[in-house]
Order: structure tokens, then C-alpha cells, then sequence
């Protein structure tokens, strides 16, 4: 494990990343609070993301629409646009880059980058050229915040200490003085569970996380990222190893014409051949389908057993015998407020094994030519041609390519 002598990170948050693109989309928005939801005509949803003039009058993200109001009666509401974020950020990203290589997209609104030797020695001018080649090739409504320091976890806390639009510079030979003046809840890895627990062990500020020693950290967190943290926090280039893909999966709030059974089955069904055709694209196969439905009194959810299948057909059919099942436990007139659907237990496709016994290889590998076929005319017209039955997108769209902060859409989700 090596402790750097310099900077050698660089980390950059897009400002109101949402607001401050529709925003640089529509002239009649910039100056303006804006708040985006996901949908209009409705006090029942919150407020995804808002603009600096939002934020300036009181708002917060996460929040509901009619609290936003009640703290900025002005705050203009505008719909979601995944589609419009998604290129956002593929042009944000391509000026980047004419600056300085990405090492890697965190999400839709945040990524890092190794500096070179010569950038290490005047990282002010890095910030600069960024700042300006986003400026003239996007434009200066979207505007971004850049930490640099010894490690991406450091340089990720250190960009969040100027916003918007700022320049945040952490030399190691500063440490740890900065780095004493963050609040514990702005510490990535320190939620509010973790912080309970740490007021009992007596540590209520950064400067009690960083005088713990990184086995207690490691007990403390029960892993070994407690660890991990420890030592990211002291200044050493510390990567957490890749984790393998878990599940593929897509959700959606419901528009208020559309919660009730019938409505909210069809939307499943178009919100799984979408997680269907992500998992084929990234060549997996599924053995189980979990279906959950946030309702008015709760939570109802279930889960299905299906042989290894990527098909559409195979998780269209475990989807609707999880229906029939929900229309049997949940009464006619349940109001749903939000659905999920997740393919789990993943095998990668070249580690497929048929099921000892189930003899249905042949009839799964009629459907999975079928599949193939639709997913290859569907992507050469760019948009559904051909489905396994209907095809029903909800009023506004975005099903599947919804708005996204930790997965970035590609644009065979939008159709």
C-alpha cells in the first residue's frame, strides 16, 4: 500500500446536475428555482433534483412537491428527461476529456481522473481548462465543482467544500488539517446508522474517526471496508477490488392514472424486457425474478425460482404467475404507489448449466433465437419493433431509462 507524496487525484461533481442541464436546455429556465419531478399534475412525488436558485431559497433534493413549494412558492416544476441527462453527460464528458484522460464515471454526475506529472504541479490550471472547455462546448449554465488530493476519496470529500462551481486543492502536507473541518455525516461511508454508532464509541467529529486505529475501524464497520476507509482517510492510494455484477433490475413511480393492478402489470411487463435486454446485452443469464410493490399500507413483494434463462418469454411468464399470486393476496382497489422488478442470482452466460431436471433446452433455445432476433431488429431501427406481446410505454415515457444518478442509461434504454 503506497502513501503519495502529492496530489495525484482528481475528482469533479457536476452543480445541480439535472436542474442545471434543463436549465441550460431552456432559456426561460436559467436564473429561475427549478425543481425536477418525475412526473406533473401531482402533489403525491417529490422533487428528484433542484437548481441553485432552489437550493438558495430553502429546497432540497428528496424533497416533497408541496414542501418545495411552501418554501419557494416560484420554483418552477419541469418533468424528467432522461434521455436529454443521458447526452448531457456523454458531452459532458467528451470535453473532458480533451483536458485530461477520465479514469473513471462514478455516475451520472460525478467522476475521477489521475493526473500526469506536470498536471500534479499546477492542478489550478487543470480546474481551469475544464471548466472552460465545458463552458464553450456545452455551455456556462452547467457548471462544475473539482477536488483534488493524494487519493479519489480524499479528492471526492475535498470538491464538495466549495460549491457550487468551485476549486478545492488538498496537498498531502496539508493533511490533516482540511479534512478536520468536514462534518462526520459528509464523510462518504458515514450514514446515519454508522453515526449512532460512532456517538457510542464516544466519536462524534472527524477528528475522533481519524485518531481510531484501522482494526478497530474494521470491527467498528464489521468488514474490511471500515479499513479501507481508514486508510483512504490517512492518505494512502487504496482501490476497493471490483465486485461482480449482482442483479439487473428497473423501477418506476407510478403516474396517478396508473395505480392499480391492471396499469401497474403493464408497466412491469415493459419495465422487464428492458432489465431483460441489459442482461443480455451484458451477457448474463437469471435464475430468479423478484417482483415489489410499494402500496398504501406498506410493502408487498415476491420472489420466483426460474431455470438459468435470458429469454423474454421466460421472465414474462415467472412475472405473470407473480401477478396472478399478487391478485389473490392484494385486494382489487390496492392503490400502488411504485413497482420494482430485479432478475437476481446471475450466472454469466459461457458458465450457463441446464437444469438436471427440467427438459426444456429445446424450447428455451427457440425462444432465445426468437429474443435474438427482436433484440437485433429493435436496435437497428432504434426503438421497439417487435415485442413478446404488447407493447404499452406510459404517458411521458422513460420506462427503463429512468433518471439516474448511479447508473448512467445507454441509449438502447429508451426504446
Amino acid at each position: 500500500m503506497r502513501l503519495p507524496e502529492t496530489i495525484e487525484r482528481l475528482y469533479l461533481d457536476f452543480d445541480g446536475f439535472f436542474a442545471s442541464v434543463e436549465q441550460q436546455a431552456d432559456k426561460a429556465l436559467r436564473g429561475r428555482p427549478v425543481g425536477v419531478v418525475p412526473f406533473l399534475n401531482t402533489n403525491r412525488t417529490c422533487v428528484i433534483a433542484c437548481s441553485r436558485e432552489a437550493k438558495a431559497a430553502g429546497c432540497t433534493n428528496i424533497m416533497t412537491v408541496d414542501e418545495a413549494k411552501a418554501q419557494c412558492p416560484d420554483i418552477l416544476l419541469v418533468p424528467m428527461k432522461p434521455d436529454l441527462y443521458r447526452r448531457a453527460h456523454n458531452a459532458l464528458l467528451a470535453e473532458i476529456e480533451t483536458v485530461i484522460p477520465i479514469d473513471a464515471v462514478k455516475s451520472i454526475d460525478e467522476l475521477t481522473c489521475r493526473l500526469d506529472a506536470k498536471q500534479r504541479k499546477f492542478p489550478e490550471g487543470v480546474a481551469a481548462a475544464i471548466k472552460w472547455a465545458i463552458a464553450e462546448g456545452v455551455g456556462k449554465v452547467v457548471t462544475c465543482s473539482i477536488g483534488f488530493a493524494a487519493n479519489r476519496q480524499l479528492a471526492k470529500i475535498a470538491c464538495k467544500q466549495d460549491k457550487p462551481d468551485g476549486v478545492t486543492i488538498w496537498h498531502p502536507q496539508m493533511m490533516p488539517g482540511p479534512l478536520l473541518k468536514v462534518p462526520l455525516e459528509d464523510i462518504p461511508g458515514v450514514g446515519s446508522r454508522m453515526r449512532k454508532r460512532l456517538a457510542e464509541l464516544q466519536v462524534y467529529d472527524t477528528a475522533a474517526l481519524l485518531r481510531m486505529q484501522p482494526k478497530h475501524m474494521r470491527k467498528v464497520w464489521g468488514g474490511v471496508i471500515g479499513e479501507r476507509l481508514w486508510y483512504a482517510l490517512h492518505g494512502y492510494d487504496i482501490q476497493a477490488p471490483a465486485t461482480d455484477r449482482g442483479m439487473f433490475g428497473h423501477g418506476r413511480v407510478l403516474p396517478p392514472e396508473s395505480r392499480n393492478l391492471d396499469a401497474a402489470y403493464e408497466l412491469a411487463r415493459l419495465l422487464l424486457v428492458k432489465a431483460a435486454r441489459r442482461l443480455r446485452r451484458d451477457g448474463y443469464y437469471c435464475s430468479g425474478l423478484l417482483v415489489w410493490l410499494s402500496i398504501k399500507d406498506g410493502t408487498w413483494s415476491e420472489h420466483k425460482t426460474m431455470p438459468m434463462v435470458r429469454d423474454d418469454a421466460a421472465v414474462l411468464q415467472a412475472l405473470a404467475d407473480i401477478w396472478e399470486l399478487a391478485r389473490k393476496k392484494l385486494k382489487a382497489s390496492t392503490v400502488i404507489f411504485r413497482i420494482g422488478v430485479t432478475l437476481t442470482e446471475l450466472t454469466p452466460a459461457s458458465e450457463r448449466q441446464l437444469d438436471l431436471l427440467l427438459d426444456d433446452d429445446a424450447e428455451r433455445r427457440r425462444w432465445e433465437a426468437v429474443t435474438q432476433a427482436t433484440d437485433a431488429i429493435n436496435s437497428r431501427f432504434g426503438k421497439t419493433m417487435v415485442s413478446v406481446g404488447p407493447w404499452l410505454p406510459p404517458a411521458g415515457g422513460h420506462a427503463g431509462g429512468k433518471i439516474a444518478f448511479t447508473r448512467i442509461p445507454s441509449a438502447e434504454d429508451f426504446y
